[in-house]
């Protein structure tokens, strides 16, 4: 009973941001991606606010941490996440998880182009295994592509892989450590938020506020107060008490998580080549980042939030 914390802490992540693609599609489907964005990133600031001032820790933290975080905001959240949203107004929210799923091959290979990593036989495996995949994904939708909607929303997934691969390497190569993550967060989701909601003035084409579903709203919300804030909690809970490698594992459960959850409620079709799909992209990323001496490492360091 003494690990039921980090037990709840593992399955709020994989569980919860298992749900986040399906939560986007719903919220999306009333509202403008930009607008679930960046009131879902506002909220979450809103929220880290509070608990700063709670806590009596809310203070400024430099311009210099300020543009770190703001950088990291930008591609994280802003390019990252939000591209994610906008694109899930004309792709599935399946297809959305299993090409996220894909991020970790563009970290690995900007981690080699900049010396953080080195390639390996057993790296070269995991990305044509990744590829691969993405070949069958597309196997039999090439036709879709001349849609101008759908090709959009493919290449915003893109954008958003490369803003989520160029945040992590940015963090990596400046070797970042917060003493505070929750004040960090806090100037983060509060730019995200704002920078969002700007493009949604400037780029929706409609507002249409009353047309706004009870279901979307609360898709949205869900997003704010779980997938932003108390994922993320979980998420650190569980670095200070098991390695880097073995929560990254909960990556790969999140999208078979997304996938069923897309199958099962918006009855979004999967088809055999789909699931060989995402058992290549998974496993090529599994293959690249496993190290079995991570594994052996009971507890790292525990940070302070």
């Amino acid at each position: 009973m003494k690990n039921y914390k980090l037990t709840l802490a593992i399955l709020t992540v994989a569980i919860v941001w298992g749900t986040t693609f399906l939560s986007i599609r719903v919220a999306v489907e009333t509202i403008p991606a930009w607008f679930v964005a960046g009131i879902r990133q506002f909220l979450a600031g809103i929220i880290m606010l509070m608990i700063l001032l709670f806590r009596k820790e809310f203070k400024w933290i430099g311009w210099k941490n300020l543009g770190y975080q703001i950088i990291f905001s930008t591609l994280m959240l802003v390019i990252a996440n939000g591209m994610t949203t906008v694109a899930e107004e004309t792709v599935t929210s399946s297809l959305a998880s299993l090409m996220s799923a894909c991020s970790p091959i563009a970290v690995f290979l900007g981690s080699v182009a900049f010396g953080l990593q080195k390639f390996s036989f057993r790296a070269l495996i995991g990305i044509i295994l990744c590829f691969s995949g993405i070949l069958f994904i597309f196997w039999d939708g090439l036709n879709d592509l001349s849609n101008p909607d759908y090709l959009m929303g493919i290449i915003f997934l893109f954008a958003a892989i490369l803003g989520w691969a160029s945040g992590t390497i940015f963090t990596k190569k400046l070797n970042l450590q917060s003493k505070n993550i929750t004040l960090n967060l806090f100037y983060q989701f509060l730019f995200a938020g704002v920078v969002q909601l700007c493009f949604a003035f400037l780029f929706s084409e409609t507002y249409n506020f009353e047309n706004w579903s009870i279901k979307s709203i609360s898709a949205m919300l869900y997003l704010a107060v779980f997938g932003s804030v108390a994922a993320f909690f979980a998420f650190h809970y569980a670095l200070t008490k098991i390695s880097p490698v073995q929560v990254s594992i909960l990556a790969y459960i999140n999208t078979i998580i997304s996938i069923f959850l897309s199958w099962l409620i918006l009855d979004e079709k999967i088809s055999a080549k789909f699931i060989i799909a995402a058992v290549l992209i998974i496993a090529g990323v599994f293959i690249i980042n496993y190290n079995p001496e991570l594994f052996k490492r009971k507890k790292i360091e525990e940070n302070s939030i």
